[in-house]
């Protein structure tokens, strides 16, 4: 099974129902950096390349939780859980099985919203030799029991650290091999799916976890997560301007909307000015060269191709890189047609193509008093800046 055909799902398991975090809904609805748990884990999974495929597992009655919580975002398939741990991840697999085609699947918890794309490769090549992978980091605290727990008295023998470790989601497996330990299952709840691929006979492998996985659960560990994320990202500002042609004859498209014009823009794709910018902008403020650079008008695929693809390829690669769009603003610059019945219409298409609130979309648009060849409605232009947080350290 090579890893150029390994299709792989992702399993994100969001059924619990635990308040231990101190907010008033259960934790994988809880927000971080203005975003639930849940959505975070959605949007790096989506991101990865060799993920095609998310499932989500909830809880009875959280449809309305989740789809707040996506704000718009679309899955694969949300599967309603069971009592036990095993018993959501076990109706999650049998959506997956039934969807079909599926090599791997990565579970995950919903509690630990911040992946990096290094595990999920790490975690992808190891299933080539082995049916499962975890990762994991070594204990380094002293470990030691305790006869009431946190905030007791009653300090009692150090435990031997030696050969343990901490193991952390996603963890992968290959389909046939997960399905069988879930059907071969006959211990209490588990409280992951790694030993019940041992005890099924399956080999798991351990790869290097990381200290971001670490789950969410206390009160303060949404603090201490959204500390760690903004300290180790940046605000980064990129500026996109671009130019097309009016032509009679062609449709006209801005912001990803089609208007009714007597002449509408000339380029390759189908030439949406208000995208393009947009595009250049937000891959300059991640430094990953121009769309021309992505999708080279020499390429014949992309003639009259929609733009949206264009920005949606251009979001994927910033959340891909654990970054976060945080503001867009868009001018557009043109005698006619008319931008303002527009507007509102513009700043939602955009945000729902990144995948961001509208609040965080300002459109704007300007003439240039008659002069120049925008004054005489020879062409359109669009300028656009991008504002995102992204690692200090590419």
């Amino acid at each position: 099974m090579g890893c150029e055909v390994m299709k792989s799902a992702a399993l994100i398991v969001a059924a619990g129902k635990g308040l231990r975090t101190g907010v008033d809904l259960p934790k994988q609805y809880a927000r971080l950096g203005g975003k639930a748990l849940v959505r975070h884990c959605v949007e790096l999974f989506a991101a990865h390349p060799a993920i095609t495929a998310v499932f989500i597992v909830i809880g009875e009655g959280q449809e309305a939780l989740l789809a707040d919580a996506l704000g718009g975002i679309a899955v694969t398939g949300v599967v309603t859980g069971g009592a036990e741990r095993q018993d959501s991840v076990r109706a999650g697999l049998a959506a997956i099985e039934a969807a079909g085609g599926f090599d791997a699947v990565l579970i995950h918890d919903a509690a630990r919203p911040l992946i990096p794309a290094t595990v999920i490769d790490a975690l992808i090549e190891a299933l080539e030799i082995e049916a499962g992978a975890i990762p994991a980091l070594d204990v380094v605290d002293t470990l030691a029991k305790s006869d009431g727990g946190l905030g007791e008295d009653g300090l009692g023998d150090v435990v031997e650290r030696t050969g343990l470790i901490r193991v952390q989601t996603p963890q992968a497996f290959r389909m046939r091999a997960i399905l069988d330990a879930h059907a071969r299952w006959a211990g209490g709840p588990a409280t992951d799916d790694a030993q019940m691929a041992r005890a099924a006979g399956h080999n798991v492998k351990i790869v290097a976890g990381s200290a971001i996985l670490d789950k969410i659960t206390h009160p303060g560990d949404l603090e201490r997560t959204e500390s760690h994320m903004n300290a180790r990202l940046i605000s980064r500002t990129g500026m996109g301007y671009d130019v097309h042609r009016l032509e009679t004859g062609e449709e006209l498209w801005l912001c990803g909307i089609k208007l009714n014009h007597y002449k509408g823009l000339s380029g390759h794709s189908d030439a949406d000015v208000a995208i393009h910018a947009l595009v250049d902008a937000l891959l300059g403020a991640a430094a990953l060269g121009d769309i021309g650079l992505h999708f080279p008008p020499s390429d014949p695929q992309w003639k009259g191709a929609d733009s949206s693809r264009f920005l949606t390829h251009a979001r994927d690669l910033i959340v891909a890189l654990g970054g976060t769009i945080d503001n867009i603003d868009l001018t557009i610059i043109c005698e006619s047609p008319k931008i303002g019945p527009h507007r509102e219409s513009m700043r939602a298409r955009i945000a729902s193509l990144l995948q961001v609130q509208e609040s965080q979309v300002s459109i704007k648009a300007t003439t240039t008093e008659r002069l120049g060849f925008t004054g005489r409605e020879e062409g359109i232009a669009a300028q656009a800046i991008a504002t995102i947080r992204m690692e200090k350290a590419l």
